[in-house]
C-alpha cells in the first residue's frame, strides 16, 4: 500500500514489487493522482501484477483497475460492484462489524488493521496477534493483515491472515 508521506511514488514500486503483489494507491487527493494512476496500472498490467487504487477522491479506475475503499466510503462498495463488475474490490476495515459490512456490500477482501503500532498518524490502537487472530477467524470472507508489519512479525499472522499489506517495511 502507498503512503504519501512513507511510501510516496507507485510508480516506481509498480517496476520492482515482485509477483503475485498487488498495488494498491492511495492517493490522498494528490492532484496528480490521475497521471501517477495511469503510469501505475499500465506497468502492473504489463508486469501482472493487480492495482487498486482508493476510491477517496472519486477519481475514476481505468479498465485494468481495481477499486479499495477506505472505511468510510464502505456504502458505496455495492453500487461500484453493480457498474465495474468483474473489478476486485478491498476495503479498510478496523472492527468486526465493519469488516464484515464491506464483505456483504461485495468487497473481495478487507484489510483489517492497525495488527500491530505503526507509524501512520491517526491510527486506530494496535489489535495484536491475538486479537487480530480472533477477529480475522470470525470474519466470513478473506482477512489480509496492514499495520506495523514487517520481516520479524510476519510470521506471526500465518495461517491466519489471507496475506498481508505493507507500507513501511519496503522501499520504493
Amino acid at each position: 500500500m502507498t503512503d504519501p508521506v512513507r511510501l510516496p511514488d507507485p510508480v516506481h514500486l509498480a517496476q520492482h514489487l515482485p509477483r503475485p503483489c498487488t498495488l494498491v494507491y492511495r492517493h490522498f487527493g494528490n492532484p496528480e493522482a490521475g497521471q501517477i494512476t495511469a503510469k501505475a496500472s499500465a506497468i502492473c498490467a504489463a508486469r501482472g501484477l493487480k492495482f487498486l487504487i482508493s476510491c477517496d477522491s472519486g477519481l475514476p479506475p481505468d479498465q485494468k483497475t481495481g477499486v479499495h475503499f477506505p472505511e468510510k466510503s464502505h456504502k458505496a462498495i455495492a453500487g461500484w460492484r453493480v457498474a465495474m463488475p468483474g473489478r476486485v474490490f478491498t476495503a479498510a476495515a478496523h472492527t468486526q462489524q465493519s469488516a464484515q459490512y464491506a464483505l456483504s456490500a461485495g468487497a473481495d477482501a478487507v484489510f483489517l488493521s492497525p495488527v500491530f503500532d505503526t507509524r501512520c498518524d491517526g491510527a486506530c490502537p494496535a489489535l495484536g496477534v491475538d486479537r487480530f487472530t480472533s477477529l480475522a477467524r470470525s470474519i466470513a470472507g478473506p482477512v489480509y493483515a496492514l499495520g506495523g508489519i514487517n520481516a520479524k512479525n510476519a510470521a506471526l499472522l500465518s495461517g491466519v491472515a489471507a496475506g498481508i499489506a505493507v507500507v513501511s517495511a519496503i522501499s520504493a
